[in-house]
């Protein structure tokens, strides 16, 4: 039986973690965490990759998050507004159509070595990003008890964690062509040999964006052919858009995890979209391979932190264990910007860690109380995703202007004390 159902629990006794009839379904949700995850991260492997590929600077190869990002912010209010008309399975449907579409356009891009064309992939795959995080992050209240429904978000956002370790594995070994050439080899070359050279490294996105166009259309096949609760949009779908736009704006609660999640977002890809930049600054013999596995390693640790931040909310307020981790991340971007190349590496790495419980939990105290307003609340805050725009090419401005990457990552520091003001203050 496909289509969407209303959630119950029947039966008595404590409620189920995920409502009997709705496993398969809670697991199609669960994988578009990693989906997009994969997405996201990807996106730090191009940053370095499009430098070789096409030739461009550090601010240049920023814009890829630019024009990401802005896919964010454009598409997540749209979303909403599909999640509220046509429900959840609407918005899936529609976001994985959009990632696909955007993976597939990676093979022309490749071909005519287009930054531009690039660039408009990238937008289509956010697009569809935007409207699988503006559903999946409420949805899955839906699939039971909704006083567990921290438990089964903190579960779903681990899987994204997962995405966002193994991407940098995957891009490094399929994206990463291992040869590299220092910029006075790039000038020696001949126009044929450097056009060939740049060929060649083009060509390597072609398959792993395939993939993710092929695994994008199977899960959307699923999600179409599976049964799937409904959820409580309806009980506000009647309410005019206007009226409950002007609602919003008047939860306080609400306006200030969009500004925190704006500054989280901006800290979170800034440092992991100049990662290999960084750790090829500071430690010039580690070849670009190595250092997108010490990235990997860095999201091992920012999903383990996702697991022990779970674990640590049973007994410290969430409010108050996310202003102790913005703090201790502000300090450690600051031994980042001013330590010598291994220290540095190793507090940037670390900063992944105390990254893990930041986003689910502004995203949770954001939405709680907004009842059936919580669609477009959940467009409010992805929206706020327009940080990770901003941050990467003002990070590869101050870089080319002070002639290292240390200095850029005074940015993210402002950004966490940003986070740890709004811990600490939230009404």
């Amino acid at each position: 039986m496909s289509g969407e159902e209303k959630s119950g629990i029947a039966g008595h006794g404590p409620a189920p973690f995920i409502t009997s009839g709705y496993r398969w379904g809670f697991a199609l949700v669960v994988s578009l965490f990693f989906l997009w995850a994969l997405a996201n991260n990807f996106n730090d492997i191009l940053i370095r990759h499009f430098q070789k590929a096409l030739g461009l600077d550090r601010m240049q190869a920023g814009f890829i998050q630019f024009v990401f990002y802005i896919g964010y912010f454009v598409m997540a209010l749209p979303a909403g507004l599909v999640m509220r008309r046509f429900g959840y399975k609407a918005a899936i449907i529609t976001g994985l159509s959009f990632y696909a579409a955007g993976a597939l356009l990676f093979l022309p891009a490749s071909y005519v070595q287009t930054y531009g064309l690039f660039l408009t992939a990238l937008f289509v795959i956010a697009a569809g990003a935007a409207f699988l995080e503006t559903a999946a992050n409420p949805y899955i209240a839906a699939f039971g008890d909704p006083s567990r429904a921290p438990q089964r978000l903190n579960l779903a956002q681990s899987f994204n964690g997962f995405g966002a370790f193994i991407a940098p594995i995957i891009g490094g070994v399929l994206i990463f062509s291992g040869v590299e050439h220092t910029p006075e080899a790039l000038a020696a070359m001949a126009p044929a040999d450097l056009a060939a050279y740049r060929a060649m490294e083009a060509a390597t996105v072609r398959l792993p964006y395939t993939l993710l166009a092929g695994v994008a259309g199977f899960i959307a096949l699923a999600v179409i052919l599976t049964r799937l609760p409904k959820g409580d949009i309806e009980q506000g779908a009647g309410e005019p858009f206007g009226q409950q736009v002007r609602r919003l704006l008047s939860q306080r609660s609400l306006v200030m995890a969009v500004v925190a999640q704006f500054f989280y977002v901006a800290a979170q890809v800034g440092i992991w979209s100049y990662f290999v930049d960084f750790v090829k600054d500071a430690l010039p013999s580690v070849p670009e391979k190595q250092a997108a596995f010490m990235l990997s390693a860095s999201l091992v640790m920012f999903m383990i932190g996702r697991f022990v931040g779970t674990g640590l909310m049973t007994k410290v307020a969430p409010a108050k264990l996310l202003g102790v981790y913005a703090v201790i991340n502000a300090l450690l971007c600051a031994v980042a910007s001013f330590a010598p190349g291994p220290v540095a590496v190793g507090a940037l790495m670390l900063t992944s860690f105390f990254m893990s419980v930041m986003f689910p939990t502004i995203f949770a105290l954001g939405i709680d109380k907004l009842g059936p307003l919580v669609p477009l609340g959940s467009s409010f805050i992805i929206m706020a995703i327009i940080g990770g725009a901003i941050c990467p090419p003002l990070m590869g401005w101050v870089a080319v202007a002070a002639g290292t990457m240390q200095m850029a990552f005074l940015l993210p520091l402002l950004c966490f004390a940003i986070v740890a003001l709004y811990a600490f203050r939230r009404p």
